[in-house]
């Protein structure tokens, strides 16, 4: 379970895409995983985006024959009529459907979206690649002590479980919108951490960063190698690159 933490705009977006796309396109190449031990699918789950608006925000910054991958190899899930049946939101902004009255029903018992991520993730293939977009809007659901405690532990059990499906589960999250105590204890339930920065560098540039902050069992080996701190780039043709690797003392 990863923790994708950083500052809008620093490029956690960029960096779960690209992901998503370089997966399908191992798995394509290879048939079925072969040697990349990656056999299950690639999950893309949406909180309040609708598949719709992701795939047309991925054709603007893409190369046209990178677009088709995303579309066609990633499976997406979306949970945002559940996500605003627990909001003020009018119902005829969020969903289509025929039914009102069922939709006024469900949106007047306020669901709890948690069960429902949950019974989706448990009936994912094993060995898949999950991206949860975003932990955002899920933590800040949490408004009340008893919620967050259940927030909370519903990552450690990810955390856990992730282990027996041997699948990788990405968790972006923007940083300060959680107070700090609050963002220490998810960044705590993680297996790794991934700090995505701005930094500013002379002649007013600015500069994207990422960095491990936190990442067990495997920590010592990219401290070892200085594979810690990197400079990173978006681009059309090849979306979150790596420039650069930045030795940190």
């Amino acid at each position: 379970m990863i923790l994708l933490l950083g500052d809008i705009g620093s490029g956690i977006t960029d960096f779960v895409r690209t992901s998503a796309i370089s997966l399908v396109k191992l798995k394509t190449h290879r048939g079925s995983g072969g040697d990349s031990g990656f056999t299950g699918e690639v999950v893309y789950i949406t909180v309040t985006r609708v598949k719709d608006d992701i795939l047309g925000e991925v054709a603007l910054s893409v190369n046209p024959e990178i677009y088709p991958i995303l579309e066609e190899g990633v499976r997406f899930e979306d949970l945002s009529e559940i996500y605003f049946d627990s909001s003020i939101v009018p119902i005829e902004w969020y969903s289509e459907k025929a039914d009102l009255l069922t939709r006024m029903h469900q949106h007047s018992h306020r669901d709890d979206i948690l069960p429902t991520l949950a019974a989706l993730l448990s009936e994912t293939a094993p060995q898949s690649v999950i991206i949860i977009d975003s932990l955002t809007e899920l933590a800040t659901m949490a408004d009340s002590q008893e919620r967050w405690r259940g927030f909370t532990g519903f990552l450690h059990g990810l955390q856990r479980v992730a282990k027996r499906w041997g699948s990788v589960i990405y968790l972006p999250l923007a940083q300060g919108v959680l107070s700090r105590s609050h963002e220490l204890e998810v960044m705590d339930s993680a297996d790794a951490v991934i700090l995505f920065q701005w930094e500013e560098l002379q002649g007013m540039r600015r500069q994207r960063t990422m960095y491990f902050q936190k990442f067990r069992g495997v920590m010592p080996h990219l401290e070892e190698r200085d594979l810690v701190k990197f400079a990173v780039r978006i681009t059309p043709g090849n979306g979150f690159e790596v420039s650069n690797i930045r030795v940190v003392i």
